[in-house]
């Protein structure tokens, strides 16, 4: 018997109308070419949308940023009729870029199936094969993990995989996790987001005990040091911890990547005191020379769960058997929508199967580009450009005296200019890009190391 929705999606005039769409793209997208200013005519109404906008939310956009629907790699068209390179990609979601046309074609694929939205009761056979894909992907150098939860956010991955741990590890309810740790902004994720900030007013939900990060500088030393805190929180709180938070290359805190040493000295600590290892992907996950970091690292044996997402558009939770949850304690009405799951199934298939990975891949090819030209300026101009750090699509630097006020600063004055990035860390805080890998020119690369140099001189003389 073939089913009718088979039938359906493989009609002659379905395909036709993807071929007219798939045209269409094509020949709009020509008159994307570079960089361009806003357009004097739409300025007032755009701006006015802005502050509505910004009002509406209860609180003000981080950059004058509404786009118009449209785009073409890392080039984004913006309802006031400028274009920008986009190199933050919303902090790590669109490593496809925009407009992209193999995502499109996915899109219409589910836009013609039966629901929006998929979830709890309601999933279709994409789900099986998106969680399968997860599954046989973490597990393929050795990890341990057997079974994927999907979920429609970071947060909610971030939640559910505490829930799976504390419910194995209890009574034990402490998490560790590292300085400057980013896991979200929810009740129980505040309190491991390493920024009061950002929990000011809020009930404590967690306890958190706080280990030092990597310095690479410092090696050795900061392996110790990280090693004795840890044993000093073990020491305090007897058999009181369940879990560590662990991102391996610290994200909000800087783009800061670890070491291989450096965890295996503190997993063989955790493990020895049966505490869970849980390595927080939502941000890592398909930017380093492997499409898991904890497999970039060479530390699959040990993790226990793991969590993914931004890129991959639906999120989920990784974990071991020995983390398979009692009935009734995960579940949610949306897994995510019909478009980001075959969204995410487009995304993992070109990236398991379109040379990405690698020390000779893809990514690690834009970034060794990327850090070349950022390292030609600092050489040049050490006053105003120091790093670049972080590994893989994952970059960042600081710019001038590396204060929060300069960076901001810096990061308006480049949007200005059309080149989109964001902040991270402080003390010095840091100008991040996270390339669209997947969409990205090499000409673009040079293109948008060309206007950080130019923003940076323009900055520096005034």
């Amino acid at each position: 018997m073939t089913l009718h929705a088979d039938e359906f999606a493989n009609d002659p005039r379905v395909a036709q109308a993807k071929r007219l769409i798939a045209d269409a793209l094509a020949e709009h997208q020509r008159k994307l070419t570079g960089i361009r200013a806003a357009d004097p005519t739409l300025k007032q109404s755009y701006d006015d949308t802005i502050k509505r906008f910004g009002e509406l939310r209860g609180g003000s956009l981080y950059y004058p940023y509404l786009g118009s629907g449209f785009g073409k790699g890392a080039l984004v068209e913006l309802a006031d009729g400028s274009v920008k390179f986009d190199f933050i990609t919303g902090i790590g979601v669109h490593a496809f870029g925009h407009s992209h046309p193999g995502l499109i074609e996915a899109l219409l694929d589910a836009a013609i199936q039966d629901t929006v939205m998929q979830g709890n009761l309601q999933q279709n056979r994409e789900c099986v094969a998106l969680a399968q894909t997860l599954v046989d992907t973490a597990s393929r150098k050795g990890a341990a993990i057997k079974h994927c939860f999907l979920s429609s956010s970071g947060a909610m991955a971030n939640e559910n995989a505490l829930k799976l741990i504390l419910q194995k590890k209890s009574p034990a309810n402490r998490i560790l996790a590292f300085e400057h740790a980013f896991a979200g902004r929810s009740l129980a994720l505040s309190q491991i987001t390493d920024k009061p900030a950002y929990r000011a007013g809020l009930p404590q939900t967690l306890s958190v005990d706080y280990v030092p990060f990597f310095d690479a500088d410092h090696a050795r030393e900061s392996t110790a040091r990280a090693v004795e805190v840890l044993k000093s929180h073990l020491a305090r709180f007897p058999k009181q911890h369940a879990a560590m938070h662990m991102e391996l290359i610290i994200g909000e805190g800087g783009y800061l990547p670890g070491d291989r040493a450096f965890f295996v000295a503190l997993i063989e600590t955790l493990k020895n005191a049966g505490i869970a290892i849980f390595v927080d992907e939502i941000q890592t996950f398909g930017r380093t020379t492997e499409p898991f970091a904890f497999q970039h690292f060479g530390v699959d044996s040990f993790v226990d769960v793991v969590t993914v997402g931004k890129l991959t558009q639906v999120c989920a939770t990784l974990f071991t058997a020995d983390y398979k949850p009692q009935p009734g304690l995960v579940s949610q009405t949306f897994t995510g929508s019909t478009s980001s799951i075959f969204a995410a199934r487009y995304i993992l298939d070109t990236l398991l199967n379109g040379g990405y990975f690698g020390k000779g891949g893809r990514i690690a090819r834009l970034s060794t580009r990327f850090v070349e030209r950022l390292k030609s300026i600092a050489q040049r101009h050490p006053d105003r450009l120091r790093g670049p750090f972080g590994a893989g699509a994952m970059v960042a630097m600081t710019v001038l005296d590396g204060s929060e006020a300069t960076s901001k600063k810096f990061l308006h004055a480049l949007f200005a200019a059309g080149v989109i990035g964001f902040i991270a860390g402080e003390n010095p805080s840091r100008v991040r890009f996270l390339i669209p890998f997947a969409a990205v020119a090499d000409e673009d690369i040079d293109a948008v190391c060309a206007m950080i140099d130019r923003t940076l001189g323009s900055m520096a003389s005034s």
